[in-house]
């Protein structure tokens, strides 16, 4: 991560998404530059490197493939009856696949710059979930852009803010404890109960909050796209507590760790709510990595930094493909 941007400019390009290419002018710091390729292995600790580029198991997804036969019927008059291959859903369908996967296939695809407009966030159960309910619009936006782009479906989620000890979801039920914030992909809904965000440790600092829901937000465009299908079925032949059912679990989370970077990244600076403060404690909050000798299924604190500084950095969706990344850079 080298070599720092001097002026961001921001152009539009096939069907109205945005791109954003760094020109470099000096300095010390790489930024958003097409085709940057590589992966980060360490966070940056730097405070003066920021800069304004442009979980619970699923239990299943609604992103299905289609099994239907393709056997014909032939009636008495010995025509051919419509197949059920014809009839196929039309529109965009999600890709059984993970590191070739269309959402990583286009080097240049980044998230619209846009501003994002915020209710003030308090440290409050009705004032966070208000602050949430203004961040989604700015969420389905991008990402609408971004999955029209690459021909992948898109559907806006559902969020539900549960509270008090215990309630249930699709995904699994709370009972007596404090749950973090999660997707379900069953019912595409992201779940962002309150005490799970810990504002008792992290206070009024939204940026915090605004990364982590982008985060649970990732989450969804992994299933829409095929990815969580795919690395579930992949995860349970691998056996899912084995090493490499933990690796692939790493994978996921970091990319999404990634892919809310790239949120944060695209949108601050851009005349909306998201300033470099808000920027600054989004990217000193990231070490949320296996903690407390649980099992190794988000990877370490250091990688937990260094792939969301990295999509915040780069603003590029492919940069986020954790999938075709070394071992070593997803430890």
């Amino acid at each position: 991560m080298i070599a720092a941007v001097a002026i961001v400019a921001v152009m539009a390009v096939m069907g109205g998404l945005i791109m954003v290419i760094a020109i470099a002018n000096g300095g010390s710091r790489h930024v958003a530059d097409a085709g940057y390729s590589s992966y980060p292995t360490s966070p940056t600790t730097s405070s003066s490197d920021y800069t304004t580029t442009t979980t619970s198991r699923e239990t299943s997804t609604t992103a299905t493939r289609s099994r239907d036969s393709t056997a014909s019927r032939e009636t008495s008059t010995g025509s051919t009856r419509e197949t059920s291959a014809s009839r196929a859903p039309s529109g965009p369908q999600p890709h059984h696949k993970l590191a070739d996967n269309p959402l990583w296939l286009s080097s240049d695809v980044g998230l619209p710059n846009q501003a994002c407009n915020l209710s003030r966030w308090a440290s409050n159960p009705n004032a966070s979930s208000a602050f949430f309910e203004s961040a989604r619009p700015c969420l389905d936006s991008v990402w609408q852009q971004v999955m029209s782009y690459t021909k992948l479906p898109f559907r806006v989620p559902t969020v539900k803010y549960p509270s008090g000890k215990n309630w249930s979801s699709p995904c699994g039920d709370a009972s007596g404890g404090t749950v973090a914030a999660f997707y379900c992909s069953q019912n595409e809904t992201l779940y962002m109960p309150y005490e799970g965000l810990q504002p008792a440790q992290y206070g009024n600092r939204p940026g915090v909050y605004l990364a982590v829901f982008a985060h649970e937000y990732a989450h969804h465009i992994q299933a829409l796209s095929g990815i969580s299908e795919a690395y579930w079925d992949a995860r349970y032949d691998a056996g899912t507590d084995s090493a490499a059912g933990l690796e692939m679990s790493r994978r996921n989370e970091l990319s999404a760790q990634c892919l809310s970077g790239t949120f944060l990244g695209s949108t601050v600076g851009r005349g909306g709510s998201v300033d470099q403060a808000m920027y600054r404690d989004a990217w000193g909050s990231q070490d949320r990595g296996d903690h407390n000798g649980g099992p190794r299924d988000h990877g370490s604190d250091a990688h937990a930094i260094s792939w969301w500084q990295h999509g915040a950095q780069k603003n590029r969706i492919a940069q986020c493909n954790t999938w075709a990344a070394n071992s070593s850079d997803v430890s």
